[in-house]
């Protein structure tokens, strides 16, 4: 996109607005064409250079909208009413073309996918500076600091489409720090990262506001490094009505307890101290941090020692906990000697653009398992599940499901064998409309009409998609993709339903709703597999893991012996959880060691 040929600050040093705010926001509302109400609601916050803003809310309360209009996107590029004024650098979005707002604001998306256009990872990063008509010069030097910094250099020779998920995100990352604009915007920006991955964005966010003179507006779920870097959190409730703004330790400690009640996500450590705190362990002010909660921990006399003093505010812990029904736990069980499996992968081999994803892969699925497939971005996780699921065929007579070759089979055979859910959701919509998305497997299976309505029903008040039944798919919010295309896996009640990363976009009451969902469906007898990078959730619901490494499988085993096994983990570049790390080896709490899920916690119930 092209600059107009006019007068624009110097974009490689944006001044520091000490007294004027760079962002701001005065009685915002935005309403979609087919929405009844606007979501976000009347907000009004300023910003000033230098801070960094987390912006939290549930699902649906308008925190991707809110970043798509600061820099004019809507409503120049999408279809949707705004009323009230959004002001940046002094600018009215609403009035000022998008390409004089972009020397202002960068934006990265919650879908890497959506912004990348063109044939290398370097022309990619240049891409934006050149249509700033900088010198060539700074272009390449911009280029190449971006890319160092998300630790892509390496790989700037190379087509974006053979990074993985989460490579194409630290390019994404990379083209907007190219940029040089005062103001960046992330959404989402580690969801689909590994622990490295995600320590490299931060340090590359750190050094960016080390100067004092940029400014971050983050909407972000996984907290426990982004609490490290905020000074500020805002937060919107369900309506999109802003609920609470102010220090990261005002909101997030003093306000645990309500956030929580709105479905907001909270750092693990702080939901691990809720719960600590309900069975009498005084810990206030409450920790934000796995490091936090240690200490905390190190320094906290024996539960019997509580006094109501040490309550933190709002008597947060009773809230957090009030009644909540603990979803089936699944126990792995070893199958009899005989039993065949239900998935079956022998010799697996996949190559893509010269390379092989994956070499040789032997792995069985039992009947029942609760299956998380682990590993650093690139192993290969999303390739093998695809093929189980025959997404994208495999070679034949490497893959069986329920004796089902997916190479060889038909649409209609596969849905009645295996659901998939996508990483992107986007990536599997086909119909206009939702009803019709979920509709879809039904049809193929000659559902008849009455019974795919009252399916499709039932399935839209599961999932909190009623009224939105005539939407367009791409037109629900991220949180709400998501949910649709679970439903669309779930609805045909394929013995097998494998997903990829299926928490990514949900806040933390739709998150906890579909992992429980998916432990009641285990529970039932349906096998389940899953890829994910969030080792919290493998402890509180795998039964086992396949653990992949450069295309091979590493191994195959228990989450518990995963996480004891430090070289395993080394290997497959993983982490044990937030949890089981800040509560291994406590020498004042021996009773907590050991304990990786939040529902083994005492007084802790799955909530």
């Amino acid at each position: 996109m092209t600059v107009p040929a006019r007068p624009h600050p110097a974009v490689s040093d944006p001044p520091a607005l000490a007294e004027s705010p760079v962002l701001a926001l005065h009685d915002v509302s935005i309403t979609y064409p087919d929405a009844a109400a606007p979501a976000p609601g009347g907000v009004s916050l300023s910003v000033q250079a230098g801070e960094v803003v987390l912006v939290l809310g549930p699902s649906g309360s308008g925190k991707s909208t809110l970043t798509l209009a600061m820099n004019g996107l809507i409503p120049h590029s999408l279809p949707a009413g705004i009323s009230g004024r959004i002001e940046v650098a002094g600018l009215d979005t609403t009035t000022t073309p998008v390409a004089l707002l972009s020397t202002h604001v960068a934006m990265v998306f919650q879908d890497p996918d959506a912004q990348l256009v063109t044939g290398t990872v370097l022309d990619e990063v240049a891409f934006g500076p050149e249509n700033l008509r900088l010198p060539v010069a700074e272009v390449l030097a911009r280029a190449e600091s971006a890319l160092r910094r998300v630790g892509l250099w390496e790989r700037r020779a190379e087509n974006p489409e053979r990074l993985s998920g989460g490579g194409r995100q630290r390019l994404a990352i990379a083209c907007a720090l190219a940029m040089g604009s005062g103001i960046l915007v992330l959404d989402e920006p580690t969801a689909n990262l590994d622990p490295a991955g995600i320590d490299d964005v931060y340090a590359a966010l750190r050094d960016v506001v080390a100067r004092g003179d940029r400014t971050i507006v983050l909407v972000e779920h996984n907290l426990d490094q982004a609490v490290a870097l905020a000074t500020r959190v805002v937060v919107l409730d369900a309506a999109g009505r802003l609920v609470a703004d102010g220090p990261v330790d005002d909101v997030l400690r003093r306000r645990a307890a309500e956030l929580h009640g709105l479905g907001v996500w909270l750092p693990t450590a702080a939901l691990a101290a809720l719960r600590l705190c309900a069975a009498g362990y005084p810990l206030d002010p409450l920790p934000l941090t796995p490091a936090d909660l240690r200490r905390a921990l190190e320094s906290c006399p024996a539960p019997s020692a509580r006094t109501s003093s040490s309550q933190p505010e709002e008597d947060a812990a009773p809230k957090l906990l009030s009644p909540a029904q603990n979803p089936p736990i699944a126990v792995w069980h070893a199958p009899p000697p005989d039993s065949e499996p239900l998935v079956r992968v022998r010799g697996l081999t996949v190559a893509r653009g010269g390379r092989d994803i994956l070499r040789g892969v032997d792995l069985d699925v039992q009947a029942g398992d609760f299956l998380a497939v682990v590993g650093a971005n690139g192993a290969g996780k999303t390739t093998l599940v695809q093929a189980m699921a025959g997404v994208v065929p495999p070679p034949r007579r490497r893959v069986q499901v329920n004796g089902l070759d997916p190479s060889r089979a038909d649409a209609g055979a596969l849905s009645r064998a295996v659901g998939f859910v996508f990483q992107n959701p986007e990536h599997q919509f086909v119909a206009a409309t939702v009803f019709d998305e979920l509709a879809l497997p039904l049809r193929l299976r000659r559902v008849s009409e009455a019974e795919i309505t009252e399916r499709v029903s039932e399935m839209l008040e599961r999932f909190g998609l009623a009224g939105r039944e005539a939407s367009h798919p791409f037109l629900l919010s991220g949180g709400q993709k998501r949910r649709l295309s679970v439903g669309t896996a779930l609805i045909a009640g394929a013995p097998v339903l494998a997903l990829d990363e299926p928490t990514f976009g949900q806040d933390r009451a739709r998150a906890d709703e579909l992992m429980s969902l998916l432990a009641e469906l285990n529970a039932g007898g349906t096998t389940v597999i899953v890829v994910t990078h969030d080792m919290q959730l493998v402890a509180e619901y795998a039964t086992r893991a396949a653990v992949l490494a450069g295309g091979r499988l590493l191994a195959h085993t228990s989450p518990t012996e995963l996480f004891a096994d430090a070289d395993l983990l080394r290997r497959a570049g993983l982490r044990r959880p937030p949890l089981a790390e800040a509560l291994r080896a406590v020498a004042a709490h021996p009773e907590l060691d050991g304990i990786a899920r939040l529902s083994d916690l005492p007084g802790g119930t799955r909530s």
